[in-house]
């Protein structure tokens, strides 16, 4: 590394020793340094009092060579994966010199803007790991901190302009010296946060961790050589980036484009605002161009550090989930075209304590939709293809005082409920229910007895909600909700909110299928649940609680008084393929488990449910169906054009569910895959001939929660394109009124088929 001072002691190897490892002594190690982070891990865990790591695992490792590339990572939170590095590159050019990198020293940071996380709560402490006085390599540990000060509880400030209404960001400092923790340093971290002591206890567990990484590391070299084990780490690194390659090659050259929103950047605001990507992949790269993405607004920024880990959350499960996820060399695969000041590439001093669950989040979700799109096309590969999952997590900050024991103590909890996300729907599967977070492999819910020991709360429900799964030939995991009333307090608790998806879908379908649940967070005001119950009555919806409804806007601050409840209903999965194709069994059996109901089955699925019998009719459905597809015809806009060849798609290559791609002498068509009529002859046409329908968002389904005017005072509309002969739907998604055509534009086949057709006109 060129910015490292002359002499720096570096360990490093030749090419020659990389291709000299045997292949078993290659595995070996292989698996010992994967075993290092699980390790690394498991000591956070048993040493961390914060139930968002030892319940949520909102935490990752890595392990890097002696430039901090990663050579290894977590199966925790994948999109820290795209800023553990770069912390490392900053403090190697930075820092070695005043104060220095030595042995026994690591380093905390928490600056979004340096790298090592996507906003100042997550903490990342990393150490430079020394053999025969030689730099070898690092390892770090980063977590997601309850609180470490700021304005806003959890340092989320719904009405942040700016970094300085947040929590303070620290660039990299020497927390370890000579494996000694400072004291003064720590004085300083812990003195910032509303929960003291969880933030130091996190502090030594991560260094702890540290600790046994570089031990085990040690304990590697000392058995295989120092010049083995780095032959091995960069060797990993190389055949992850081989493999992607490969992989790449073997898909067609061609660009993808999604556009998604955000809707309210900061308390007050009632506008959407845009990330946009065009994914381009030729021959074995891929470039992820943002250009066009609006400015950097309110809090919901990300730095370009958490532009990247947006890449890598979609990335690794999509594309690289049966490569090792050696990231250093995954990385080398792509490359990242932005605009610096814009909401997922933001330029200090940017408010960004949104940055990885909103701008980084959402640019993962867009950045699979492109990667699904491509892959679609794939027999082979299209088994990885994925509709959006949750597409977004539903903060919502509590705290307040605990007067359950002799002495009241404050408390602040970042609720973890919504962890249980519905994923999304694939081209032969359900998205699972409750399944997760896509970003967060090993992510788990709190267990609720736990929470209610932990924090003066009394929880009335947490279950799955019934019509929350985006609706498709193939259904969206379904999502949950969560009910409780402060018990054990006299005074209101504090509640922040932080969230999205509430007007526009960020949990978008494919290839037809339509978008999970919209979310939805209120208080009930003027109920007393302990009335309720001293009378022996225990509600179990919201109908039952009476009282009146407050409903939470994205960004917002509030309480919950005691015998209040504070409601949840985060974002389930997106469906694939039009809900019209779904088989009338699987509906009945989603009927039956109270995935749907008997409303959803009939509206958006055209399933006729006979409830005395508890089966479907058959010939109820047929004609329903037929109804449906009639209305969609009625409802929609054709622009008017001569009848239409029917083309024999039988031996054409697919596009996706629903579009094909037919070659007929010298001509690259688009049929439906259905009914096999011409939609777009690639020579002439710039679209793809389909009916459009704009309808309110409620047109979608009983997943619409809420009204979008409750949020913004843009327009946002149901917009649907259907195939104009068989009505099949081809898109479907909750948009706003000028949201771009993506999906009927002729460019996203790529230029591969473009260039076919100009040679053959």
């Amino acid at each position: 590394m060129n910015s490292l001072p002359q002499g720096f002691p570096i360990h490093s190897v030749t090419q020659e020793q990389i291709d000299a490892v045997d292949p078993l002594t290659y595995e070996v190690i292989r698996h010992r340094i994967w075993s290092i982070t699980e390790e690394m891990g498991e000591a956070l865990k048993r040493m961390s009092g914060s139930p968002i790591v030892t319940d949520a695992n909102d935490f990752d490792f890595a392990i890097g060579d002696e430039f901090g590339q990663e050579v290894q990572v977590g199966l925790y939170n994948t999109g820290l994966v795209g800023a553990v590095d770069l912390a490392v590159y900053w403090t190697l050019q930075n820092r070695a010199t005043n104060p220095g990198i030595e042995e026994g020293d690591m380093f905390l940071c928490n600056d979004p803007w340096v790298g090592g996380g996507l906003h100042q709560s997550d903490v990342i402490i990393y150490q430079p790991v020394f053999h025969d006085g030689k730099l070898f390599a690092w390892t770090s540990g980063i977590c997601h901190e309850p609180d470490l000060g700021g304005v806003g509880l959890g340092s989320f400030s719904p009405a942040a302009q700016d970094v300085f209404s947040e929590a303070l960001p620290t660039p990299p400092v020497k927390v370890v010296r000579g494996g000694q923790l400072q004291a003064d340093m720590a004085d300083m971290w812990t003195r910032r946060s509303r929960v003291p002591m969880l933030v130091g206890l996190d502090l030594r567990a991560q260094v702890g961790a540290n600790n046994v990484g570089r031990q085990r590391l040690l304990e590697v070299i000392k058995r295989y050589g120092a010049d083995t084990v780095k032959a091995v780490m960069k060797r990993m690194m190389a055949d992850s980036e081989n493999r992607l390659r490969g992989k790449l090659k073997s898909l067609p050259d061609g660009t993808w484009r999604a556009t998604g929103y955000q809707d309210q950047s900061h308390e007050g605001d009632r506008s959407l605002h845009k990330i946009t990507v065009a994914m381009t992949k030729k021959d074995d790269h891929l470039t992820f161009d943002f250009t066009g993405t609006d400015p950097q607004a309110g809090m919901i920024n990300c730095t370009y550090a958490g532009m990247r880990g947006g890449v890598m959350i979609a990335l690794l499960p999509i594309l690289a989930h049966d490569i090792p996820w050696s990231a250093g060399g995954l990385m080398r695969c792509f490359d990242l075209v932005s605009e610096e000041g814009t909401i997922n590439n933001a330029t200090f001093p940017a408010a960004v304590s949104r940055g990885p669950i909103g701008p980084a989040w959402l640019t993962g979700t867009l950045v699979a939709e492109c990667l699904s799109q491509m892959l679609d096309r794939s027999v082979d590969l299209g088994k990885s293809v994925q509709a959006a999952c949750c597409g977004t997590w539903d903060t919502a900050v509590i705290a307040g005082l605990d007067e359950r024991g002799e002495v009241p103590v404050p408390f602040l909890n970042i609720l973890m409920e919504p962890m249980a996300g519905g994923y999304g729907a694939r081209p032969q599967a359900d998205g699972m229910d409750t399944g997760g977070l896509f970003c967060i492999p090993m992510g788990r819910i709190p267990d609720t007895e736990m929470s209610e020991f932990l924090y003066p709360m009394l929880v009335l429900w947490r279950r799955e909600e019934t019509d929350s799964g985006g609706p498709g030939r193939m259904r969206g995991g379904v999502s949950a909700s969560l009910a409780f009333t402060p018990h054990g307090t006299s005074v209101p608790m504090g509640l922040v909110l932080a969230s999205a998806g509430k007007a526009v879908s960020q949990n978008t379908g494919l290839s037809g299928g339509y978008p999970g649940n919209t979310g939805l967070d209120l208080v009930v005001r003027n109920v007393d649940v302990f009335d309720m119950l001293r009378a022996g009555v225990i509600p179990e919806t919201l109908d039952e609680l009476g009282g009146a409804i407050e409903i939470g806007q994205c960004y917002a601050q509030s309480d919950v008084k005691p015998g209040e409840v504070l409601y949840m209903h985060w974002q389930g999965g997106g469906g694939y393929g039009d809900p019209l194709l779904r088989s009338p069994e699987a509906v009945e059996a989603d009927l039956i488990a109270g995935k749907v109901t008997v409303t959803a089955a009939e509206e958006i699925y055209g399933v006729a449910y006979d409830e005395t019998s508890e089966h479907v009719d058959q010939a109820r459905t047929q004609s329903l169906r037929l109804r449906i597809l009639d209305e969609r015809k009625q409802r929609s806009t054709v622009e008017p054009v001569s009848t239409r060849p029917i083309l024999n798609v039988s031996h054409g290559r697919r596009i996706d569910d629903n579009l094909i791609e037919v070659r007929v002498d010298d001509s690259v068509l688009v049929a439906c895959a259905h009914c096999g009529v011409q939609l777009a002859d690639t020579a002439t046409d710039d679209e793809l001939w389909l009916g459009t329908f704009d309808g309110a968002p409620r047109t979608a389904g009983p997943q619409v929660t809420s009204g979008h005017a409750t949020y913004v005072d843009g327009e946002v509309v149901f917009r649907q394109y259907c195939c104009p002969n068989c009505w099949t739907a081809v898109f479907s998604s909750i948009v706003p009124v000028e949201h771009p055509e993506h999906a009927r534009t002729i460019a996203l086949l790529g230029p591969e088929a473009r260039a076919l057709a100009m040679q053959a006109q």
